[in-house]
């Protein structure tokens, strides 16, 4: 659809879809919530634990995914969505801080400035937008963030068990309007001509907060390591940790992170793999800051007893990135590597006896999986040095 209004927010088509400066600059407040989810997840290495930081892990990433569809959909040189942007910044800076807490005597924090986030850029937009038809994309998430707004604020009002249900169901409400196009009594589901992406933007943004992701993989090692007073055992902790860093890297960009351009532009049906990248990339970010919080323990520890919990997120960390990567290698070339499945076998079969070794050991296992499986990746590229995308799924 176009607009006859020369001074709508849209993006315009043939603009470069370069992403900008200021989409950089949003991005940093992440390293700083990922750093803190890890860190609230390191202190509690149970299932509680978990499910808890799962929670905060989908809030953070719904709030940055939908900026990233605003900057996708609004041109981001504009002052009003660059002010937007900004405002957006300073919520998921206060989020972050909170978020170690938030299951405490921080939820109302946390669920008052979430709600404010997903509500504000609504109403902004629905007022900053004049053409009346395309008010009415930012009115339906209004209406459906104003639906889950109720179980945040009422989550943060309860503790324990009840929080984390409320918590829960509001998530679920946000994922459910944003995957169903946001149907809402009077202004119906979202058109096609609304769920367009501009390819080259989306896969450069993608790329970058996959970057971002282990910029807190990384900072949780060099610190770790920092206050270890650098002795031998730590020192090859932090060594295997920035190891498994780069194959994370290695891995990632091995031609699926490099042509998901090309490969949304080719695709029968771009809104479904751009949908299954976003989840892919959500699963591939979870392994990383679970990673983190495995390395933390490893440089901490070397050689200390290994727990149950710590297994779980030693290893588990590298296996959550290798699911989601997996997911991504599917939507991008309709098939997944042998190597991918059979490093998660592999892992899955060595937590029973990585309890009987020290931590440092387990980490290398892990590293020599995912070793196992770039070198795979340099194998069969040689073997196929040009291979082209082939987007799964029909037209969406």
């Amino acid at each position: 659809m176009t607009t006859s209004r020369a001074d709508e927010l849209l993006r315009r088509p043939g603009e470069p879809q370069r992403t900008t400066f200021l989409e950089l600059f949003f991005d940093l407040a992440f390293v700083v919530a990922f750093t803190q989810i890890s860190r609230g997840l390191a202190h509690d290495l149970s299932w509680r634990g978990a499910f808890q930081t799962l929670v905060l892990l989908l809030a953070m990433w719904w709030v940055w995914f939908i900026t990233a569809s605003l900057t996708d959909r609004y041109d981001p040189q504009r002052p009003v969505i660059q002010l937007l942007v900004i405002a957006t910044l300073v919520g998921s800076l206060v989020l972050a801080a909170a978020a170690p807490e938030s299951f405490a005597e921080r939820g109302l924090i946390f669920a008052g400035v979430y709600v404010a986030i997903q509500l504000g850029r609504g109403l902004f937009l629905v007022l900053a937008v004049r053409n009346p038809q395309l008010k009415r994309r930012p009115g339906r998430a209004l209406v459906w963030f104003g639906v889950s707004a109720v179980p945040w604020i009422a989550g943060a009002m309860v503790h324990g068990t009840a929080r984390g249900a409320l918590w829960a169901l509001a998530v679920a409400v946000d994922y459910a309007g944003g995957t169903l196009g946001w149907p809402t009594p009077g202004l119906g589901r979202a058109p096609r001509w609304e769920w367009s992406v501009a390819a080259e933007h989306l896969a450069e943004r993608y790329r970058q907060f996959f970057i971002i992701a282990l910029g807190e993989l990384i900072l949780v090692t060099a610190l770790t390591l920092s206050r270890s007073g650098f002795a031998a055992y730590q020192t090859a902790a932090f060594l295997v940790s920035i190891a498994t860093t780069v194959l994370f890297w290695r891995i990632y960009s091995h031609r699926a992170g490099e042509v998901l351009a090309t490969a949304i532009k080719a695709s029968p049906g771009p809104l479904r793999l751009a949908f299954w990248a976003k989840y892919a990339h959500m699963v591939m970010v979870a392994g990383i800051v679970v990673t983190a919080v495995g390395c933390e323990l490893v440089i901490d520890h070397p050689l200390g007893h290994t727990r149950p919990g710590w297994v779980a997120v030693i290893l588990g960390g590298p296996a959550l990135f290798l699911a989601g990567r997996s997911l991504f290698e599917y939507a991008v070339f309709s098939r997944v590597s042998p190597d991918r499945l059979i490093g998660l076998l592999v892992l899955a079969a060595a937590a029973p006896v990585t309890l009987l070794v020290p931590p440092l050991l387990v980490a290398l296992a892990a590293t020599a999986v995912l070793t196992g499986i770039a070198i795979a990746d340099t194998t069969r590229a040689r073997r196929h040095p040009s291979e082209a995308s082939s987007p799964a799924g029909g037209p969406s």
